[in-house]
């Protein structure tokens, strides 16, 4: 079984090497346990062959969406960077298998090449609709890790059925799978103009949420996902927007000052944000009437850009009282307050991990800004982008693996997705424009 314990994710998996004789008339096995911690240091990979897909009827060839949807899945599989897809030229017989069920898969010769995982694809009726049923064995047990169908699947349903499948993969692996059930709002630029947009990490149900004219910036979910509060600079003035998913209609909230910078929700349900109205911005927490009701950080610097962890118990803020930008982490409980960037001399944009341990952040470099990560236990920092030009606005994905930050490393700002261990990043495929300012949150 796969264990799966809230404060780190587990990856346990077994997997054999074939001792051969020279002559093949005998074999020795020799068994260890592969343990990948996707949370912790020392990230391993799972090598993954998918097979050829087949038609579950012995003769009949697999429509050509077959071959489409196992493009999707690679897609996919492409983002879990704990596994390393295997061309099926690397293994001894290749990728074609006699069916998809375990009776049909000779595992030795899988286990012979080291692969750890066979994915299969079976189609049945005709003119490539379903059922298409999908299966994942782990080949020294000879195990099915996971198996699911899906019956009357069209052309234009192979993406969400490769998301939905790959979420569930990724949860039997490794206990969470809300990578793949997470939505992304990002600011597009239109001319002079910026607008919310949402989408999938994967780009897809990329949809244009406000038609707002003037600057939209800043978005930030409330927990259930039915709010999105942003920043909005029309016709000079500054206001705090709240968008609700349902009826999609767009308050604007005038509040004193002459700035709304970087609203928050607190799990809680309120809205925190920066506001002037001392002349200086501090960070003040809203009632449920949307009027202040109490200040949380003060000083006669400038505090802004609140970040919350899952309970509320944690916050992170950006503040320069002691002469430039650094990262600050406040007790809610306590009301306590201490330093936690030392090095450089602009760090912004934090973002609170939700178990409340790390914090990711923008740090201006010699090279450009680049996204770093701090350990609030140890103090420890990890560099986890490195350009070429500039990585800001980080982004903790809800399940406090991924996270999201926008670039022009490519010319245009655009959204990237790394994890907490900073592998390679991969461009989130929302199309052509401009992005920037990720913000995540399940789907409901």
């Amino acid at each position: 079984m796969l264990y799966f314990p809230r404060s780190t994710l587990v990856l346990r998996v077994v997997y054999a090497l074939m001792l051969m004789l020279l002559c093949c008339f005998s074999s020795a096995w020799a068994q260890q346990a592969l343990s990948i911690d996707i949370y912790g240091p020392g990230q391993h990979q799972l090598n993954l062959v998918m097979a050829k897909p087949l038609h579950l009827e012995p003769g009949v060839p697999e429509p050509p969406e077959a071959l489409i949807l196992n493009n999707h899945l690679r897609s996919c599989l492409g983002f879990m960077p704990f596994l390393r897809l295997v061309s099926g030229s690397e293994v001894i017989g290749g990728d074609v298998l006699a069916g998809v069920t375990a009776k049909d898969i000779d595992f030795r010769r899988f286990r012979l090449d080291r692969v750890d995982l066979v994915l299969t694809s079976g189609w049945g009726g005709n003119a490539g609709l379903g059922p298409v049923e999908l299966r994942v064995y782990e080949t020294f047990e000879q195990r099915l890790i996971l198996g699911k169908s899906y019956s009357g699947v069209t052309r234009e349903e192979l993406p969400e059925v490769a998301a939905r499948f790959c979420a569930d993969l990724m949860a039997a692996l490794t206990g969470q799978g809300d990578f793949f059930r997470s939505t992304l709002a990002v600011v597009k630029t239109h001319g002079q103009n910026k607008e919310i947009w949402t989408a999938s990490p994967l780009g897809r149900g990329l949809q244009q949420l406000t038609t707002l004219g003037g600057i939209s910036m800043s978005p930030a979910w409330s927990r259930d996902g039915r709010s999105l509060a942003f920043t909005l600079i029309n016709e000079g003035r500054h206001y705090l927007a709240l968008l609700d998913r349902n009826s999609m209609e767009v308050r604007r909230i005038r509040l004193p000052g002459n700035s709304v910078i970087s609203p928050a929700f607190h799990p809680g349900g309120d809205i925190v944000v920066s506001l002037d109205p001392d002349g200086r911005p501090d960070i003040y927490q809203l009632g449920k009437d949307l009027k202040i009701d109490r200040k949380l950080v003060q000083s006669w610097a400038i505090d802004i850009s609140p970040s919350f962890d899952e309970s509320g118990t944690k916050m992170v803020f950006v503040s320069s009282r002691l002469g430039n930008p650094h990262i600050f982490f406040m007790d809610m409980n306590t009301g306590d307050v201490r330093r936690v960037t030392y090095e450089g001399t602009y760090n912004t944009n934090p973002s609170l991990s939700p178990d409340g341990r790390m914090v990711v952040f923008s740090r201006q470099t010699n090279q450009g800004h680049r996204i770093f990560l701090n350990d609030l236990t140890t103090g420890r920092e990890r560099q986890l982008t490195f350009g070429p030009r500039n990585d800001v606005s980080p982004a903790w994905a809800p399940d406090g693996f991924f996270v999201a930050f926008s670039s022009n490393r490519s010319g245009q700002y655009k959204i990237y997705l790394t994890t907490r261990h900073g592998d390679e990043p991969r461009m989130a495929p929302l199309g052509e424009g401009e992005f920037a300012s990720p913000a995540w949150v399940r789907q409901q």
